[in-house]
């Protein structure tokens, strides 16, 4: 029975050999005649001992274990296999916007509802990514130009990951909530990195023009309260201070006076424009710099309101930035918007190679998603929520000087602990690329 057993399978390896030269298959028919030979003789054996039962069973584990080592003949492994299959997937720089109001910022954060997790939600369920990238998106190359705060909305956030070339935005939005939105897909360069190639970020904060004026108190008074040209101008002036390069320790958090990475620069802060919405008036400030640091731009526009208010005067600026602590009130994060990220350095090295990241053809749906989605939600917020109206409780109650119990601050940092940064740090080093041009153009960045 055993030799009946070995033709047969003999001549079902000459059916099913792959054809090869004569040489290979009559080696590995050699090889299999002698081992088989060999093998079977101890099956014998072993039947007297064990029974025709568990022989039987042997001799199917026997007969699998030589025919899968005869596949592997040509020397295809599985591996090998799994990588023809593999999708192609380059790197892009993504454009989406967001409104951050219910959510807890943009970066990952377990257990916490975040922009950032939405998104690999959608790309996971549309097939753009692995489950490996989903659980871990760096092996995707994922990184963000800004992390955005608890509340904070974008305008144009821009991120960097592979995805294949045939992406499809329909597909990715269509996973996503209304609230969140891609405008775009444009292949970069294989070393983008769309935090460490953006050379600046520009923010808008918009917030009721009674802010500015503390005879302001009842609810009549703020709605028909109109910004004069005075009221503007010494606004801006405020504001004006904040150019240039400074050492903004007292604006953020855990940072001192000699500390390098508090040292930022401002390119520009002023009022953009100033309109009215259900029948109150509102400015929207907008603020350019290389990068920002936790707090630090709702810092700056709660001093510029203390300021412009007269619960402080000047000198309180000189102090913040010299090496004295100063404890700065910080305004909701309500009305802050991420409004641009900017790619000058690297559309003008890869011009003639790479698609411009300025996104023109993408400006109207940008702005649509704006006014239907972000606008909506800080003059909701603002008139029904009376956001900044609480706050200057708050602010009326604020000491500047360092205090273990800070009215309406201690609090405020508590809620944010788990909160990111408004921007980044040039100096940290989280999901960076560890090549030779991203190390150079990141100490270029820090040196502007």
């Amino acid at each position: 029975m055993s030799v009946k057993l070995l033709n047969l399978f003999v001549n079902t390896i000459r059916q099913n050999l792959p054809k090869y030269s004569k040489s290979v298959a009559g080696f590995a028919l050699n090889q299999l005649r002698f081992s088989t030979a060999m093998d079977v003789a101890d099956i014998e054996k072993k039947e007297e001992i064990i029974g025709h039962k568990n022989a039987t069973r042997y001799k199917k584990r026997f007969m699998k274990r030589q025919w899968e080592d005869l596949k592997k003949v040509d020397g295809e492994s599985d591996e090998k296999r799994e990588k023809v299959d593999r999708i192609k997937r380059k790197k892009v720089a993504m454009l989406l916007g967001y409104c951050g109001v219910d959510y807890s910022g943009m970066q990952r954060n377990p257990g916490v509802n975040t922009i950032e997790e939405e998104l690999l939600k959608a790309l996971w369920d549309a097939k753009y990514i692995t489950e490996e990238d989903f659980n871990n998106q760096q092996n995707a190359h994922f990184q963000r130009s800004s992390r955005t705060d608890k509340g904070v909305s974008a305008a144009r956030q821009v991120v960097s990951l592979k995805l294949p070339l045939e992406t499809d935005i329909e597909e990715i939005n269509k996973r996503l909530p209304e609230c969140i939105k891609v405008f775009g897909i444009k292949r970069v360069t294989n070393k983008f990195n769309s935090k460490v190639k953006c050379n600046a970020r520009t923010y808008s904060y918009t917030l009721p023009t009674y802010v500015f004026e503390p005879k302001a108190v009842t609810d009549d008074q703020r709605k028909s309260y109109r910004i004069s040209a005075d009221k503007l101008q010494q606004t801006n002036d405020v504001l004006a201070v904040y150019k240039g390069t400074k050492s903004y320790h007292n604006f953020t958090e855990k940072k001192h006076y000699q500390d390098p990475s508090a040292s930022r620069y401002m390119m520009d802060f002023s009022i953009e424009k100033v309109f009215v919405e259900s029948d109150m008036e509102f400015a929207v400030l907008l603020v350019k710099g290389q990068s920002f640091m936790l707090h630090q731009i709702r810092k700056m526009v709660g001093l510029t309101i203390a300021i412009v208010r007269g619960h402080t005067d000047m000198s309180i600026m000189e102090k913040a930035f010299g090496k004295d602590k100063v404890i700065i009130p910080t305004a909701p994060g309500l009305g802050l918007v991420l409004d641009m990220v900017h790619y000058d350095r690297y559309d003008n090295k890869f011009k003639d190679s790479h698609a411009s990241l300025t996104w023109e053809a993408e400006e109207e749906a940008v702005q649509q998603f704006r006014h239907e989605h972000i606008f909506p939600n800080i003059i909701k917020g603002e008139i029904e929520g009376n956001s900044m109206g609480i706050w200057l409780e708050k602010l009326n109650l604020h000491s500047y000087e360092p205090s273990d119990d800070v009215p309406g601050e201690k609090n405020d940092v508590e809620n944010e602990k788990e909160a990111d940064d408004d921007d980044d740090d040039p100096n940290t080093n989280d999901d960076v690329d560890n090549d030779e041009e991203v190390k150079s153009e990141s100490k270029d960045e820090i040196g502007v």
